[in-house]
């Protein structure tokens, strides 16, 4: 009897060997991607981490400055058939799960357009959009093409911030009453970045401001995850330009406001400061949390002050590529950091800020702009 069963099973094998239907099954097969754009310097940090994974497949690059391809494709060993100077092109001949987007932030309008006509989820680098119509026109398409747009943050990754999250929503310190959020570096030409990524990030039309944008997305993007998505009462922002005769066009410096009913966030983003940062201070109605960079946090309830590691953060949200995964083959739910409903409000906050500083005022948000959401 066992050799009659082991025939059959060899006998099934081969004739599906034979019809091609062999394949791993889908939700374990490589996840298809199409690159779109090389001009975001965190493109080439993609290629260094992710390129030969076996969970992900890299069907095609659509960037159509052909010098800067001709750069990656050296440097990262990349077969000239993957490049394609059209995004739409590339989409309709490889056929993939998924695009990812390390375009300039303006193009990311365009970019989901185009994915959602042809039912291709996105993640694309921070922040979503450069301005709140562009936020939206992205929630439209998506919605209209039935596909998930995610926003990859550095700091979504982070166990610190998870940490602070957990201790928050775990009853033990009480409400949020003010959140304090730095992010930045001595500025973008201080630390070298790319010629492709530089011009883009200090044009108003293609990064939406200056460090305004760049760095202050990340303190939207943690107090409104903090919050429970929750959008602030009114947005107040100050910006400045420290550095005229390095950024002409943008500001450098930024310090954005966000009042609640019983809480205040406050968002300093800067290209000026002397150091690398990207940390949060969480001040409760019975304590703190105070994030030390990526893994580990300070905690201060009743007069004492501990430091402790973070845990790790479950799986498959502890990395960009492995949750965006798991939203489009397993139906999980994105990440609250990476989600477009947060990024939404994100992208309102920012345009906010950015009328605020203008005008030196303090923006009322419209309880109507959320309707579309």
């Amino acid at each position: 009897m066992r050799t009659l069963i082991t025939s059959i099973v060899v006998c099934v094998s081969l004739a599906l060997l034979a019809s091609g239907q062999t394949q791993v099954p889908n939700n374990q097969a490589p996840l298809r991607v199409v690159v779109a754009g090389l001009v975001h310097g965190h493109a080439s940090g993609f290629f260094e981490h992710y390129q030969h994974r076996p969970e992900l497949a890299i069907v095609g690059i659509a960037e159509p400055n052909q010098p800067l391809s001709e750069q990656y494709a050296a440097r990262f060993g990349l077969e000239k058939e993957l490049f394609y100077s059209d995004l739409e092109d590339a989409l309709a001949k490889t056929h993939p799960d998924a695009v990812l987007a390390y375009t300039n932030t303006f193009d990311h309008r365009r970019v989901v357009e185009i994915c959602a006509r042809h039912g291709v989820h996105v993640m694309m680098e921070k922040p979503l959009a450069v301005s709140f119509d562009d936020a939206r026109a992205i929630q439209k398409a998506a919605r209209e093409g039935k596909i998930h747009v995610l926003v990859n943050y550095e700091t979504t990754w982070y166990r610190s911030n998870r940490a602070a999250y957990d201790r928050l929503h775990d009853g033990s310190i009480g409400g949020a009453r003010k959140i304090v959020v730095h992010d930045g570096h001595r500025g973008p030409k201080e630390i070298g970045v790319g010629p492709e990524f530089l011009s883009w990030l200090t044009d108003p039309k293609l990064d939406g401001g200056g460090a305004l944008f760049d760095f202050g997305c990340y303190g939207a993007d943690l107090a409104t995850w903090l919050m429970d998505g929750r959008r602030p009462d009114s947005v107040t922002a100050v910006t400045q330009q420290i550095k005229p005769d390095i950024y002409p066009h943008v500001d450098d410096d930024a310090t954005i406001v966000l009042t609640y009913p019983k809480a205040q966030a406050i968002i300093q983003a800067s290209w000026n400061w002397p150091f690398d940062r990207k940390d949060l201070e969480l001040y409760a109605e019975h304590g703190t949390v105070m994030t030390v960079k990526r893994d580990e946090v300070r905690l201060r309830t009743d007069g004492e002050e501990k430091q402790i590691a973070a845990p790790p953060i479950a799986a498959p949200y502890d990395d960009s590529i492995a949750e965006l995964r798991a939203v489009i083959r397993d139906g999980a739910k994105p990440d609250g950091l990476s989600s477009l409903e947060t990024n939404v409000t994100v992208t309102e906050i920012l345009d906010a800020a950015r009328r605020s500083a203008a005008n030196g005022t303090t923006a009322r948000m419209n309880a109507s702009a959320s309707d579309s959401k």
